[in-house]
């Protein structure tokens, strides 16, 4: 089993939620963050005054998969949370973290038919 824990742009949050679904992964916790990477910021104009923001906002998703739906599941991120062909900074990162184990508190399921 792997925890996949991917930060992406809230514009994208729709199209990669339901490239998921086409793949049969359903179950994910959502998170709203802010932070930033190479981009460190952006400058804007607010009636003609300059600012600029440090932190953007982000969404992160946490996903476990067992490992047979990892590969598709990197894969359908990747295709749709990316901007444009190639993609741009500020598309976001996706990490793969072993999970150890995983219960299901309601059923007392444990290892992978918990996921």
């Amino acid at each position: 089993m792997k925890l996949v824990v991917a930060v992406i742009q809230p514009t994208k949050l729709s199209a990669v939620r339901e490239a998921l679904e086409k793949i049969e992964v359903t179950r994910m916790t959502i998170c709203d963050a802010q932070g930033f990477g190479r981009q460190r910021g952006r400058t804007e104009m607010y009636r003609g005054h300059e600012y600029t923001t440090i932190l953007l906002r982000k969404i992160v998703l946490e996903i476990l998969v067992n490992d047979d739906f990892l590969d598709r599941t990197l894969e359908t991120i990747i295709h749709a949370a990316r901007t444009g062909h190639e993609g741009t900074i500020g598309d976001g990162k996706i990490f793969v973290v072993p999970a150890e184990q995983t219960i299901q508190i309601w059923g007392d399921v444990r290892g992978p038919g918990a996921v």
